[in-house]
């Protein structure tokens, strides 16, 4: 798992997991505001796979001639943020539904 975290980038999979920890303390500490914080975990997280995938090309770019392989694997690194920030925002959907008041 943490070899995961580092290969994510530390500076985006630390911002992820503060929105995760703000997000369990929302569901405690101030209900209605779950689902904004799941959401900002989702945006943070596409916002991050913007910029890996920008880095990824440029030094693609940069290099020339590669093998499909290093290309597949800077995507793979590229997609780490955004599967985070959709884990964060199922968890925030999933605790509004466990919140919801039954009629």
């Amino acid at each position: 798992m943490f070899e995961i975290f580092v290969t994510g980038r530390v500076p985006w999979m630390t911002a992820l997991t503060i929105i995760l920890l703000a997000l369990l303390m929302a569901a405690w500490k101030a209900p209605a505001w779950v689902k904004e914080i799941g959401l900002i975990g989702l945006v943070a997280g596409i916002l991050g796979f913007l910029l890996g995938f920008y880095v990824a090309a440029r030094d693609i770019a940069l290099a020339g001639e590669i093998s499909q392989s290093i290309v597949w694997a800077a995507l793979r690194v590229a997609l780490i943020t955004p599967i985070y920030g959709f884990l964060i925002y199922l968890v925030s959907l999933i605790i509004r539904i466990i919140q919801k008041p039954r009629i």
